[in-house]
């Protein structure tokens, strides 16, 4: 079943001869349940894709629907309910808020849209994470490869339609991005979730169903890479 569907994309920054186009007439679509991995060098139009697909840019033009819903076509309010309800993002950079613990972390997107804390769930997440014995900390008093997994519960915790991952072990070293994967594959297999990651690591995009390799704004390949 369909879940995602991205129809003639773009992204052109600035006009007349010094306009760059980031992004330029993508189009794709991804099924309920599918890992796809989203390959290109840097400046090849990977991350403002992602932006897009995560409703935190407008588009040029083209349209992206997710479950059926046109999100470009929602006013700012509607938009950033629906993005935190139906979308999971994990970042690089893990982007914690510094004065919250790990579990006011974890559970804002839940408190933001007014929705109650379900214990049992926590715990649950937690566990899976390998954080249940940091729910106190601060982000600063945590690893690298901690503080990602925090990202990764927060993006799951409102059960998202769809994750999108921008480079999730860019900043990580290689056991914890074994680690981060091993998660993400988890989540994946077991539990369903749809999932996009946005990486420059080969061995990374080998692990997806499928690879999507961009260049220059344009979808270069598109191809299976496990069947």
């Amino acid at each position: 079943m369909e879940l995602l569907r991205v129809e003639h994309l773009s992204r052109y920054y600035g006009e007349g001869p010094a306009q760059v186009k980031a992004l330029d007439d993508v189009s794709f679509s991804v099924e309920k349940g599918e890992f796809v991995a989203i390959m290109g060098p840097s400046g090849s139009g990977k991350s403002t894709l992602m932006h897009l697909l995560g409703g935190v840019d407008k588009p040029t033009a083209g349209h992206v629907w997710l479950q059926g819903t046109d999100l470009y076509k929602l006013d700012e309010n509607a938009l950033a309910i629906f993005r935190r309800r139906q979308i999971g993002l994990v970042y690089q950079f893990y982007n914690l808020l510094p004065v919250l613990n790990v579990r006011e972390n974890l559970t804002l997107p839940l408190l933001l849209d007014g929705r109650n804390v379900n214990k049992n769930q926590l715990e649950q997440l937690a566990q899976i994470l390998g954080i249940q014995d940091r729910m106190n900390h601060l982000p600063h008093q945590l690893s690298g490869g901690q503080q990602q997994r925090v990202s990764i519960g927060r993006a799951l915790i409102t059960s998202p339609a769809l994750l999108l991952a921008d480079e999730p072990t860019g900043n990580l070293d290689s056991k914890n991005s074994a680690e981060v994967m091993a998660l993400l594959r988890y989540f994946h297999e077991k539990k369903g979730q749809t999932l996009l990651v946005i990486t420059h690591d080969e061995r990374i995009a080998c692990q997806a169903d499928r690879l999507i390799t961009v260049e220059d704004g344009h979808i270069a390949q598109d191809e299976a890479v496990r069947p």
